[in-house]
């Protein structure tokens, strides 16, 4: 991704008035090149496509301001003239893989669809930027693109009767849920590949394991669930997220249904 304006900010605090680092007020635009002075030899969108070429091919902690100083060919202290500390170039990382939302739905989509929609383009993009997954969560949206995520949320919401305060909450539980999945499946994707193993073999040895410790008097549900051959399933790459999203949207629907009679409170209330 391009950011909106290519980074020629100083690495101080925000001086826009937004409160935001000056790397960040660049990504929006509001910081441009000054036109007097040395032009910089590096501009924040080449900081940020390195550091990302470095994570997408090591991992996240294979990111360094030295290492990509270094892929660079420059000085280590020139990053900070656009960037001034790790923490906000993960920001700006994470703004570069996760890129923009996909377009709105075709008019007349109803909520459920489109929020489906917005929620499976959430996991695909999670799902071709894993290490992204490792960048700690600082705060609410602040980038361009992960505000338009947020916005594209959002709209999917319309027309439910849901106040502002719900419809934000759904959205984190939506996307909670959509964060969570992905993060378990590239964990047991590591370890399976770590294991030299397929996944079949993996769940196979699993099995035998369980078979073994899972004594019937102690784990009655578990020897239950052997018996009836429950792990024995060859389930698709997308099973799971297919089941858990539907019984979150499920439970938003009830939400909905519920508010629309005018009920009020949480979502414990009948």
């Amino acid at each position: 991704m391009t950011h909106s304006g290519e980074g020629d900010g100083e690495g101080d605090g925000g001086g826009g008035g937004t409160g935001l680092p000056a790397s960040i007020e660049a990504a929006w635009g509001l910081r441009e090149r000054p036109a007097k002075g040395p032009k910089p030899g590096i501009g924040l969108t080449r900081i940020v496509d390195a550091a990302v070429a470095v994570a997408a091919a090591e991992g996240l902690g294979a990111v360094s301001m030295g290492r990509v100083a270094k892929e660079l060919g420059v000085s280590t202290m020139s990053l900070y003239r656009y960037v001034a500390a790790k923490d906000e170039l993960y920001v700006l990382m994470q703004e570069a893989a996760v890129g923009e939302p996909p377009a709105p739905p075709a008019p007349g989509t109803g909520w459920r669809e489109a929020l489906s929609q917005w929620a499976w383009a959430q996991r695909e993009a999670y799902h071709r930027n894993l290490w992204a997954l490792r960048i700690p969560i600082s705060g609410p949206p602040a980038t361009p693109n992960s505000v338009a995520w947020w916005e594209r949320g959002l709209g999917a919401l319309e027309g439910t009767g849901l106040d502002d305060g719900t419809k934000i909450s759904v959205i984190l539980l939506v996307s909670g849920f959509v964060r969570n999945e992905a993060t378990l499946m590239s964990d047991l994707d590591s370890a399976i590949k770590a294991s030299g193993s397929s996944a079949q073999q993996v769940m196979a040895g699993y099995e035998r394991t369980l078979r073994r410790l899972a004594d019937p008097a102690r784990y009655p549900a578990v020897a239950e669930l052997l018996a009836a051959g429950g792990l024995d399933g060859e389930d698709g790459p997308d099973t799971e997220f297919t089941f858990g999203l539907d019984c979150v949207l499920d439970g938003v629907e009830a939400l909905v249904r519920r508010r629309g009679r005018g009920a009020a409170g949480d979502c414990s209330r009948e």
